[in-house]
């Protein structure tokens, strides 16, 4: 796990049942970076999922569209419990900040490519992908510039899996309007184009505070 500038600010950080779950996590033999592997585990299993909808038809849709939007936020509270257990929990480790930062990255592109595969379009979700990592990427050259790490919007990690988890759960209704795929396929483009702005955004405000 990283230093605590690279930290992500959230305000489930300090629920009760966050805490309760870290100090479980923290008292036992699980380390940080199985908790972040794990998180790439449910990211897998989301992807997969999604990738089925395009298939599935009746009570296997639904099922698939309900383990799509729990492996998305699965994927989220071992993003938060690996941080917590590495920090408050003091197992932080000499290599964990890989595991905060590569295991995200193959993340996203397991969920939003699953996605778009899902939906029927997979170069929406390959691109949808490259933008997610492409945020990355940029606030973490923005640290290595000298800089404080930089998780603003409009499409960051939370928002885009935020949008992800309610378009699979609304999806499950779709039949009732003879809809299939038009939620996920509008929630993928919305990730997208989110995703590429919030890269730009991040990048002009870098270059602003390093020009001064």
């Amino acid at each position: 796990m990283a230093g605590p500038d690279s930290r992500r600010p959230l305000g489930s950080r300090d629920t009760a049942w966050a805490q309760a779950l870290a100090r479980r996590l923290a008292a036992s033999r699980v380390t940080p970076n199985q908790i972040s592997m794990a998180g790439m585990g449910f990211a897998g299993l989301a992807g997969l999922a999604f990738w089925g909808t395009g298939q599935a038809e009746g009570a296997l849709r639904v099922l698939l569209l309900l383990a799509a939007a729990l492996g998305c936020q699965a994927r989220l509270i071992c993003n938060l419990m690996d941080g917590l257990v590495a920090v408050e929990g003091g197992k932080r480790t000499a290599d964990g900040a890989f595991w905060n930062e590569f295991p995200d990255r193959v993340s996203d592109t397991l969920i939003l490519v699953g996605v778009g595969y899902g939906c029927g379009l997979p170069v929406l979700g390959w691109a949808a992908a490259a933008f997610a990592v492409l945020t990355a990427y940029v606030r973490e050259l923005g640290r290595a510039n000298g800089l404080p790490a930089d998780f603003s919007g409009p499409m960051a990690k939370p928002q885009r899996m935020a949008v992800l988890t309610g378009a699979a759960v609304l999806a499950v209704a779709e039949p009732l309007w003879g809809g299939q795929g038009g939620l996920l396929r509008a929630a993928l483009w919305l990730v997208c184009l989110g995703s590429l702005a919030t890269a730009l955004r991040r990048a002009v405000r870098q270059v602003r505070a390093l020009r001064g």
